[in-house]
């Protein structure tokens, strides 16, 4: 499922989703919804992925590369592109919803907010994203809702309100926050 909403919300946007887990994940609801931001998510993936054996974190170690040498911009780029599309990362996601589903608390797990989608651009879009995630993706236990800083035009997004995108989601929109 989708939610656009207004990049110039982004605050509002965030105050409402922690405010939507929270009314949901009440005990008299049974219902516990899992929240994953897309960047926070990444950074803690980079910040337990070693790099080498001087190096016990990968994000660390490029943070400090490109700090101390400009010109290291393009390859730190490059470097955390292809780890946010790597299957090792979607591979994470799955399994942080995984230890979510399987958390003993006697409540309902339907959802998961997926958000983010915004600060982890340009290393990772929401089209790589869902079509990495697919064959993870336990319908029959759990419903992505993605909340998404843009326009729908039809089946597709328009990224910030400024950038095209040529994928068309099967995601049904079931929220409109733009408004």
């Amino acid at each position: 499922f989708r939610v656009p909403y207004d990049p110039t919300k982004e605050y509002e946007t965030r105050e409402r989703i922690e405010w939507y887990c929270s009314t949901l994940q009440r005990p008299t609801n049974y219902v516990n919804v899992l929240h994953i931001d897309l960047f926070e998510e990444f950074c803690r993936f980079l910040d337990g992925k070693p790099f080498g054996k001087k190096h016990p974190s990968y994000l660390k170690y490029l943070t400090d590369k490109e700090q101390i040498d400009d010109a290291a911009s393009e390859g730190v780029s490059r470097s955390l592109a292809q780890n946010a599309q790597s299957d090792a990362f979607i591979k994470y996601i799955h399994e942080r919803i995984l230890a979510h589903k399987a958390l003993d608390d006697k409540l309902h797990k339907p959802y998961v907010f997926v958000s983010g989608i915004g600060n982890i651009y340009p290393y990772l879009r929401l089209s790589t994203f869902l079509n990495k995630y697919e064959e993870y993706n336990q319908t029959q236990e759990y419903k992505l809702i993605v909340f998404y800083p843009g326009t729908p035009v039809g089946n597709s997004f328009k990224l910030f309100d400024r950038f095209d995108d040529q994928h068309v989601y099967r995601a049904a929109l079931i929220l409109d926050f733009r408004n």
